[in-house]
């Protein structure tokens, strides 16, 4: 939680439906009078992966991950701040996770970034409320920005589990191969279970 905004978000690898059910679970609490919100993936709108996915400009590096890792956090604050849910796609620590994959652990600066960005993905996991994990996969081979890590699913998966292990963040696994609307009840039913979200 964010000052009275409680912080729910639907991680998973690229290509598995979280946006879509990041913001059919938003219009689920907004349709039950909850001041709820959205938060989408901040990757998308990074002028440094910009670069790399759409004009084919470099690769994947440390200032590209730190913008994203910076976006991340401060969307997460920024939504919460007059809201009293805010249903994030992905967590900070999802963004850790894929910097691991892509950026050269052996050279030493880096390394020491990337500790740095874990320490305090320990430090901000609190935050999250409720962690929800879909390991759901759809074709969509029009969208650059996953055809750039297309089939690094299983590695990402493995990543962001070891991760939030070493993190102690609980996660909860949606059932797989539910349509959009049964997923939402599932994770309305989870969170009703777990926190009082009342309308306003």
């Amino acid at each position: 939680m964010i000052r009275d905004c409680n912080v729910i978000a639907i991680d998973g690898t690229h290509a598995s439906g979280k946006s879509t059910l990041v913001h059919a679970l938003t219009a689920h609490y907004r349709r039950a009078g909850i001041n709820a919100v959205a938060m989408p993936e901040p990757a998308r709108s990074s002028p440094y992966m910009e670069d790399v996915v759409l004009r084919g400009n470099g690769e994947f590096d440390l200032p590209a991950e730190i913008d994203v890792f910076a976006a991340q956090l401060r969307a997460q604050v920024r939504l919460a701040r007059n809201h009293r849910l805010l249903i994030a796609d992905k967590t900070i620590i999802n963004v850790l996770a894929y910097a691991r994959m892509l950026l050269d652990g052996t050279d030493p600066h880096t390394a020491d970034v990337l500790d740095a960005m874990e320490t305090f993905c320990r430090a901000w996991a609190h935050t999250y409320d409720m962690v929800l994990f879909t390991h759901d996969r759809y074709d969509q081979p029009s969208d650059a920005f996953r055809r750039k890590v297309d089939g690094m699913q299983d590695t990402a998966a493995t990543t962001l589990h070891e991760l939030y292990r070493a993190l102690a963040v609980p996660v909860h696994d949606i059932p797989l191969n539910l349509e959009t609307a049964a997923r939402v009840e599932w994770i309305a039913g989870r969170v009703a279970e777990t926190y009082p979200i009342g309308a306003g």
